[in-house]
Formats: structure tokens, sequence, C-alpha cells
């Protein structure tokens, strides 16, 4: 009897070992736990991730000239490099490239790279993209460098280019797209969407022949919305669920939604007539430069969403910051000094401030205004219609003018040191020491540190700022937002809603 309530005590404690865990198993090495694995479907969306378009306006991204389109086009079409946020070129179609004889690049793209209708991407059709983006009012500046384009084979293309840049396939951004539409007549491309319709909608709707892209938005529908006005209400009420706002006129920032500042290579500066009243004096260039507060200007005329331009080119790229120069604030001492050095009688400080009707540029007009007052200067706005500001400049009626022109990617600053240059007005070519040293640097003659030292003495122009755009999305989007100029959805696959 006793060896069968033994036996009985035994088995229990076994049971309670076993399901029950002895107390002191916690800590034993030898423990073991059940883990139980799940799996996780992917919710596939259709209906809630809205963009808008504007159906008056071409979805063939060589035609197309709104904003709106060139935004949706982003997931349409490829290219052969896409730049991040320091414009540095991220390879995409390409996957190599070399440099040759000056003059020559050599582009190599993967085989295996298909439209979404499953033909095969050959250099012929980048070559075909390239002519008709030179043609583009998208990018027929930036490629304006660029001559001319050929296949050497099927996955080599060698583009001719007009001068020696170790940086122009920085320029190689523009859309690949195959020369045929499809049988609904949209524009066919290898991005990771492509176009469609049904039910009177247009939409996007995943490329089937991407076959490792997997988003949760697999269908996104297109709004038909064209004013600027309408798609930054269309955020705040929700009927779309992102843009981007390029904040040329700064109208959108007070959208309500989430927002992420995108680095633009648009630089906003001062032109200085070079060529004659007192700013022929190169001290009173450098008073002006001294004198600009450009971390205020960034702050307050255009609401923090710029950079300061310590750099005559963007902080954000590398050469940028290898070449900073320039105080972000104001030096009013410095500025004061450079004056005395002018050897202008206080009488003679008289300046004019030509500007647009952009309130961006209106509102930097009249802080620079209050800074150059600051050091001395007697100041005036002289407030034109477009039309009226464009003749003055170029008919150099103007001491100063606030100005903004758009960088290309290549960083190149010849449309101020040519005589052709859309920005070159007030400058004197063919007697300014930093075109002659900017013409050196360019044909290797000498390093970036000449150019710079020629600029900062001769003061041509002040830069002040590089302008920001912002993307905006809904509160309920969800997804760590990565998005930059022409790549605006980096990263969409991870985006989702709640």
């Amino acid at each position: 009897m006793n060896k069968k309530i033994i036996a009985v005590v035994l088995s229990a404690v076994v049971l309670a070992c076993t399901f029950g865990a002895c107390s002191k198993s916690d800590n034993n090495q030898n423990n073991h736990q059940l883990v139980t694995q799940t799996t996780t479907q992917l919710v596939t969306d259709t209906s809630s991730f809205k963009l808008s378009y504007t159906q008056s306006d071409s979805l063939n991204p060589f035609e197309a000239d709104t904003l709106n389109n060139q935004v949706v086009q982003n997931l349409v079409f490829e290219s052969l490099f896409v730049l991040d946020e320091s414009f540095e070129a991220q390879p995409s179609l390409a996957t190599s490239f070399t440099y040759s004889g000056g003059k020559t690049l050599s582009v190599t793209i993967a085989s295996g790279n298909v439209f979404s209708d499953g033909s095969v991407i050959t250099a012929k059709d980048v070559v075909y993209s390239f002519n008709e983006a030179k043609k583009s009012f998208r990018w027929a500046t930036s490629l304006s460098s660029i001559n001319s384009a050929s296949a050497s084979s099927d996955s080599v293309i060698n583009f001719n280019l007009a001068y020696t840049n170790p940086d122009a396939h920085k320029l190689l951004t523009f859309a690949i797209a195959k020369n045929k539409t499809d049988k609904k007549g949209y524009p066919i491309g290898s991005g990771r969407y492509k176009f469609g319709d049904g039910d009177g909608m247009v939409f996007l709707e995943v490329n089937p022949k991407k076959e490792d892209f997997n988003p949760r938005f697999t269908r996104i529908p297109l709004v038909n919305i064209a004013s600027s006005e309408s798609i930054d209400n269309a955020l705040n009420i929700g009927n779309i669920s992102y843009a981007f706002r390029d904040l040329s006129e700064g109208s959108s920032i007070k959208i309500q939604c989430n927002k992420k500042a995108v680095n633009l290579n648009n630089l906003v500066f001062i032109g200085i007539n070079n060529r004659i009243g007192i700013t022929k004096n190169e001290y009173i260039r450098k008073a002006i430069s001294l004198a600009a507060d450009r971390d205020s200007l960034v702050k307050s005329a255009y609401q923090g969403y710029g950079k300061s331009a310590v750099s005559v080119f963007n902080s954000a790229s590398a050469i940028g910051k290898q070449t900073a120069v320039f105080n972000s604030s104001s030096d009013t001492a410095a500025a004061k000094q450079a004056i005395a050095q002018s050897g202008f009688d206080k009488k003679e400080l008289s300046l004019d401030i030509l500007v647009n009707e952009n309130p961006n540029r209106i509102a930097a007009a009249r802080l620079i205004k209050q800074q150059l007052e600051a050091v001395g200067f007697k100041v005036a706005i002289n407030q034109e219609n477009n039309q009226a500001y464009y003749s003055k400049i170029g008919s150099g009626a103007f001491d100063l003018y606030i100005g903004e022109t758009k960088i290309p990617s290549d960083m190149n600053l010849n449309s101020f040191f040519t005589e052709k240059g859309a920005t070159r007005y007030g400058i004197n070519i063919s007697e300014s020491k930093t075109a002659k040293a900017y013409t050196g640097y360019l044909n290797s003659q000498n390093e970036i540190g000449g150019f710079i030292l020629a600029f900062s003495k001769e003061m041509p122009f002040v830069p002040l700022l590089y302008r920001q755009g912002m993307i905006c999305y809904s509160k309920s989007l969800h997804g760590d937002m990565q998005g930059y100029v022409d790549n605006y959805f980096s990263n969409i696959q991870d985006w989702y809603y709640n």
C-alpha cells in the first residue's frame, strides 16, 4: 500500500513539474518554452491612398507641364539615376558608368529590365527617352550640357558632353519610357506602378513585372484637382492622401497635415549690378553680403523652409559642405568696415532693391532693407509686376534685385558666368575674375578653392539661401515617410493606414 502511495505521489510531482513548472525551474538553463509562430498576411488597400492629377494635362512624362502630373509619373517611370537628399546620384536602371576622352559618358544598364508590358528595356529606349526629354519643358535646361546620346550595344549608352564634366551622370534623372503607348493609350514605363482605368476612374495599379514590390496600396485612385489651392484644400479635408508642394509661392505652408521638408536646388540670391553705381565697388558688394542675415531670411521670409547659403553651392551637397565661406548670420561690424574701405561717403550709400510679386521675395526684400540700413545704407524697395521686373533686370536698370534660379543637379553655375546665362545680368563677364576662375575650374586648370577665393573677393552676387519644398500627407497615414525631390515615393511599400 505504501508503495502505491509513493508511486502516486511521484507521478503527481512529475505532472506538476511538467505542466505547472517546478518553482525552481525558472532560472534553469535547460528549461524549454513552447513558442507559437503566427503568420500575418499583408492586407492590401485599393482605395484609401489617393493622389491628385491634372486631367487636362498629359500623362506622358515628356509632355506634362504640371507638377501634379510630374509627381504621379514618379511612380510609373524609372530613370538611369535618382538623387538622394544630398544630391548624390544613386543607380536606378543604370548599373555602372565611366568617363572617357574628356567628353564621353558611357552608362550600362542591366539586361533583363522590362517595361510593364513585359518588353525588354534596351539602350535604344534610353536614347529615345533622352531625345524626348531634351525637347521637353521639364528637362531641357538640365540636359542642355549634353549634346547627344547613342547606343553602342543593347545595354550601353554613350552621352556626348558639351564640356568636360565629371558630374554629368547626375543629370540623367529623366524618365525612361517606351516609344509606344498601351492599348488604352497610356504611356508605358518600368516603375512600380502603371496607369489604368475603370468605372470612370483613372488610377495607378501595381506593375506585375515588379515581383519584389509588395505594397499595401495595390491601386491608387487619381483625383482630378488642377489648382494649387484646391490641392491644399483636398489635403485638409482628406480627399487626397499625399502631395508634394514646391512652395514657390509659399502658400501651402498652412496646410493641416503631416509635413516633411524636401531639399531643392533652388538658389535665392541678391543680383548686383557690377557695372555702374556704388555697387561697381567690390567692397560695397562685400558689405551687402556681410550685412545679410541668412538665418533670419530662412526663418521669417521662407517660414523655415530653406537652408542658409553658407556656400555658393547647396550646403546639403558634398561640394557645398567643402566650400562653406559665408556666415549664416549678419556681421555688422565687418560690413561697416567694408563700407569704410570702399571710400564712399555716407551720403552716397543709397541702394534700390528690385523685386517682383512673389510674396517670399517681397518679405525677403523687406528684411534685407532693414539689414542694410542697420550698417548705414539708405534703401528703397522697387516692387514691379513680373514683366517689368524681368525687363529692368535685362536692361540693367537696377542696383540690387532678389532672384531665384534652379541650379542643375551637377551644381553647374554657368548661368551666372557665361554671356548667354539666364542669371548673368549685372555681372561683367568679360572682366569678371570669378567668371574666369570658374571657367578654369570646369576645364581642370585650377581647383575649386581658386574659384571660391575669387568669388569671395569679387562677390559678383550674394547667395542667400537654398529653398526647400514640402511633402504633405494625411495624419492617418503611417510609415517612415522617405521622399526626395523627383523620388517622392522612395519607400511607399512601407506606408499604411490603420
